[in-house]
């Protein structure tokens, strides 16, 4: 229940941040353009919490956390006094609307900027895409173990997400890209991908399966290093030195398989069996995991033990592979908007072959699977947690921009067409694209929320 309890309290914090900046993007530029707000809204329904200003705009915090809203004096709205017709939303220029309903997918931009640039400068741990091993295509064109992919077709890609991303856009188009890689002694070279030879069943999901690369990961032997005095490995006569060979009869093959174990196999205060080899001779013995807390809200059973040491050849690869980026604030800025450029055209990118039929729908993600996320990036730190801040703020930003109505890109769309007619939309096609917009906003949500049960149950 730790998980699930961590996973909506980040959910409701990365959410009241977004929408709190987005919906105050709306209420600054009209404030700019004097129009009177008369409600500043974070989530919808019945109001837990509200005040009014002294500006005489009521604040509320809703019930409902999934979004927001700014209410602007508007005379299709209610009755504006003759006095008060200059402070009215629909009586600005058309200009002055598309800036007030811009703002706010402007102000996620921002706020993915200023994420992404506090990210870079705390520092945030990455991995180098160094592959493991290799088949299939990438055997074809001369990828081998040991090389870090350094660019695609020309464009930087300094981590794994960064190449998988575009290898996943590559592969989709069926494209042959230019892979440049490079070896440990620093030499580069470029080989070329026939994507054409990717099967009928290729599924996004696998792009890196499909291709034939698999990434490079550290092996670590299950064997002992260290043993935390009075902790229950200790208790149970656990020496430094012991390999792990099973776990409640599951086979261990590496020091990572030990703690996803005792994660599925165990209970606080229930014993596990535990097969250890000392020295050649095979020792069962039962261990009783302690339930720790790792997080405001996570928690792990933990037996208290480290690995022990890794060779010189893993640690020079190790060291090769991970790397923490940590840049001043000018660089800095410049990296936090070529990230926010870089997963503008990805997400872009890839909502266009949803459209398509060349991505699966799949890909889209809702309120379960962005809590998990918000869990998974709060528990790995600051700097994890402001990446996945920065990257769904964009994402909310490219959503309201969609010119479905009801969401901020329908309104703009309406204000275009009146720039072109010189005169507004009439109000009953605008009455009939509400009706369309919460339908079609209605099956997306639909969709995601399928997809995060599937996910659930896969």
């Amino acid at each position: 229940m730790g998980e699930v309890f961590g996973s909506i309290w980040w959910l409701l914090v990365a959410l009241g941040l977004l929408v709190t900046f987005h919906e105050f993007g709306h209420f600054w530029v009209a404030r700019k353009f004097d129009v009177r707000v008369l409600r500043f809204s974070v989530g919808f329904g019945k109001a837990i919490w509200s005040r009014r200003g002294r500006d005489n705009t009521e604040y509320v915090i809703a019930a409902i956390p999934l979004g927001g809203y700014v209410k602007m004096l508007d005379e299709r709205e209610g009755e504006v006094s003759p006095q008060d017709l200059g402070q009215a939303f629909n009586r600005k220029p058309v200009w002055a609307r598309i800036a007030i309903v811009a703002a706010g997918p402007v102000f996620n931009l921002v706020f993915a900027v200023l994420a992404f640039w506090l990210m870079f400068m705390v520092g945030i741990p990455e991995y180098r895409p160094v592959i493991g091993s290799v088949s299939g295509i990438a055997a074809e064109a001369g990828l081998e173990p040991g090389d870090a992919i350094v660019a695609i077709d020309g464009l930087d890609t300094r981590t794994w997400s960064h190449a998988v991303l575009e290898l996943v856009a590559q592969a989709l188009d069926r494209n042959s890209p230019r892979v440049t890689v490079e070896d440990a002694d620093g030499i580069q070279s470029d080989h070329v991908l026939n994507l054409l030879a990717l099967g009928t069943d290729f599924s996004e999901e696998n792009t890196l399966e499909a291709i034939g690369i698999e990434p490079w990961r550290l092996e670590v032997p299950p064997v002992v290093g260290e043993v935390t005095e009075q902790s229950p490995a200790a208790e149970a006569g656990i020496l430094p030195g012991d390999r792990i060979v099973n776990i409640n009869g599951d086979e261990v093959n590496s020091w990572g398989a030990i703690g996803q174990l005792v994660q599925t196999h165990g209970s606080d205060g229930q014993a596990l069996a535990v097969k250890i080899d000392r020295d050649g001779a095979l020792l069962e013995i039962e261990v009783t995991p302690r339930k720790e807390k790792t997080g405001t809200f996570s928690s792990r059973l933990l037996l208290g033990v480290t690995n022990a040491a890794i060779s010189d050849d893993k640690q020079a690869l190790l060291e090769r592979a991970a790397i923490l980026l940590r840049l001043g604030p000018v660089e800095g800025l410049g990296a936090a908007v070529k990230e926010t450029w870089r997963l503008t055209g990805s997400t872009l990118g890839l909502l266009g072959r949803m459209v398509t039929g060349k991505a699966s729908v799949k890909n889209l993600s809702g309120p379960i699977s962005i809590a998990q996320f918000a869990n998974r990036s709060a528990s790995l730190g600051l700097s994890n947690f402001l990446f996945f801040l920065g990257a769904i703020s964009l994402s909310l930003g490219i959503l309201n921009l969609l010119p479905i109505p009801v969401l901020d890109g329908g309104h703009l769309l309406y204000y275009l067409i009146e720039l072109v007619k010189g005169s507004p939309v009439s109000e009953q096609t605008q009455v009939a694209g509400q009706y369309f917009g919460l339908i079609a906003l209605a099956g997306l949500m639909s969709l995601a929320f399928f997809n995060d049960i599937l996910r659930l149950v896969g």
